[in-house]
C-alpha cells in the first residue's frame, strides 16, 4: 500500500490512480441490535489472512453475555478489531443470510468510487495485512485492536472504478479456472476412495497399533509466520498434511538459534498424521514424497506413523482414509474450540484398519494411487495458476501491469 515508482508506457494509467485514505471509499455502517433472550442468532467470525468468513454455530440470546450484537449484512466490508493485525478482514458475499457478530466486528458500506469485488481482492493482499498490523494499538498480542477511525485513516493507492471492475474480471477468470480444477480434484478424490472401499468389502480389521512399529512426534518451536527460504530450516504447519497429500510449502521458518531433535526431521517416505486440526481435518494421513526438501521438521501437532513389516506404507495411507477409519478418528477428537481438536496417540492406535496380505495391500494401494494421479495433476495445475494469479495481482496493484476497461497492457 505504498506509492509506485517508475516511468514508461503505464504513466498515463498511473495518473488515473489516486492515493487517499480508506474514508474516501468506505463509510462506517454498523447495524446494532439488542439481544433478545427468546431469539437464536446465526453468528459469524472473520478468518485471518483474508480467507473469508467463519460460520459459527447459532447462539441463543438466553445463553450469551452480550447485550448487543452487530448485524452483518451482505456486500459489506467487515474486520475483527481484535485480530485485525492477523489480516482478519473480508467482504461479505452478496448471498449472505442474516448473520450476527459481537461489536468487535465493525462493518463498512462502499461509497460510489469503490467496487466491493476489488476490495475483496485487496483484503487478500499482504499490503492490506501490513497496514492493519501497523494500525493495531494496545498492550500486546491479543489485546491489540484496530479502531474504525484508525482503519479509515489507512492510505491506499486506488485505481478509478472502471479499472477496479476490470481487475476483478481478470482475476475472476483465473479464479474460475482454479475452482474448476479444485472441483476436479475433489471428484477424483471421491472416485479413488470408492475404488478403495470397493476393493476391501468385508475385510476383517485389526487395530492400527498392532501393526505399527512406532509413533513419533515433534515439538512446538519458535518460528516465524513466513515459510523457510532457501537453505533455511522450517517446521510443518498442520495444513501441510491433508488426506493423501503432503504440502511442504505449508511450513514456517525456524527462528535463528532454534534447534529441533533429529527424530523430528521429516524424511522421504514418512507416513504423517495430523494429531490436531479442525474437526473435519484432524487425523488426515499422507506420505512424504521422495523429493521432499531437506530441513523440515515435525511440530507437536503432526505425528509420524512407522509401519511394521506387515503393513505397506502406501496401503496405510489408503486404509486411514477409509470411512471406518475416518469415522473413528473424527469421533475420537476432543476439544473445546471450533478451530482445533486433538486425537491422542492411544486413540490413533485403536483405529480399525483392514489387513489383507502384504501383496494384496500393494495391489490395492497401486490401484488407488493410479486413479489419484489425475487428481495430483489437477492439484499441481491449480497450484501453478495460484502462483500466476499472485504474480498478476502484484503487477496490477504496483502498476507494472497497466489495465484498461477493454484490455490488459504490459
Amino acid at each position: 500500500m505504498s506509492d509506485a515508482a517508475g516511468n514508461g508506457p503505464v504513466t498515463e494509467a498511473r495518473a488515473e490512480w489516486v492515493r487517499a485514505p480508506l474514508a474516501r471509499f468506505l463509510r462506517l455502517s454498523t447495524d446494532t441490535v439488542d439481544v433478545d433472550p427468546g431469539l437464536v442468532y446465526p453468528t459469524i467470525g472473520v478468518l485471518n489472512r483474508g480467507r473469508g468468513l467463519l460460520y459459527r454455530d447459532p447462539v441463543a440470546g438466553s445463553s450469551t453475555s452480550y447485550t448487543k450484537l452487530n448485524r452483518i449484512g451482505p456486500g459489506k466490508l467487515v474486520y475483527s478489531r481484535l485480530k485485525a493485525f492477523e489480516g482478519a478482514i473480508t467482504v461479505t458475499p452478496e448471498d449472505l443470510p442474516e448473520s450476527f457478530a459481537s461489536q468487535e466486528f465493525p462493518t463498512f458500506a462502499f461509497l460510489p468510487d469503490a467496487d466491493p469485488g476489488f476490495f475483496r481482492i485487496l483484503t487478500t493482499t499482504q499490503g492490506m495485512w501490513d497496514a492493519l498490523q501497523a494500525a493495531s494499538k494496545g498492550m500486546g498480542g491479543r489485546r491489540e485492536r484496530v479502531k474504525p477511525a484508525d482503519f479509515l485513516d489507512i492510505v491506499i493507492d486506488m485505481p478509478p472504478l472502471p479499472v477496479q471492475v476490470r481487475i476483478v474480471e481478470v482475476l475472476d477468470a483465473v479464479d474460475a479456472q482454479i475452482a474448476a480444477l479444485s472441483k476436479e480434484v475433489g471428484a477424483v478424490d471421491r472416485v479413488s476412495m470408492a475404488v478403495a472401499e470397493g476393493l476391501l468389502p468385508g475385510e476383517p480389521t485389526v487395530e492400527l497399533g498392532t501393526v505399527l512399529a512406532g509413533i513419533e512426534g515433534g515439538r512446538s518451536p519458535q518460528a516465524s509466520s513466513s515459510p523457510p527460504g532457501a537453505g533455511e530450516t522450517g517446521v510443518l504447519k498442520v495444513s501441510a498434511v491433508t488426506p493423501f497429500r503432503f504440502v511442504p510449502e505449508e511450513s514456517k521458518a525456524l527462528l535463528p538459534g532454534t534447534t529441533m531433535p533429529k527424530s523430528a526431521l521429516v524424511r522421504p517416505g514418512d507416513v504423517l498424521i495430523t494429531r490436531a486440526n479442525t474437526p473435519l481435518k484432524v487425523g488426515a494421513v499422507a506420505r512424504v514424497p521422495a523429493d521432499v526438501r531437506s530441513g523440515l521438521y515435525l511440530a507437536d501437532k503432526t505425528l509420524r506413523l512407522i509401519p511394521s513389516s506387515k503393513l505397506d506404507p502406501d496401503f496405510l495411507v489408503v486404509a486411514m482414509a477409509l470411512k471406518s477409519a475416518r469415522g473413528h478418528l473424527t469421533s475420537s477428537a476432543t476439544g473445546t474450540s471450533a478451530s482445533m481438536f486433538n486425537i491422542s496417540q492411544e486413540r490413533i492406535r485403536e483405529t480399525p484398519i483392514p489387513l489383507p496380505e502384504i501383496e494384496r495391500q500393494q495391489e490395492i494401494s497401486s490401484a488407488v494411487l493410479s486413479v489419484r494421479a489425475t487428481a495430483d495433476a489437477a492439484y499441481a495445475e491449480a497450484a501453478r495458476l495460484r502462483e500466476v494469479r499472485a504474480s498478476l495481482l502484484a503487477g496490477l496493484l504496483n502498476r507494472t501491469l497497466a489495465i484498461k476497461s477493454a484490455e490488459l497492457e504490459v
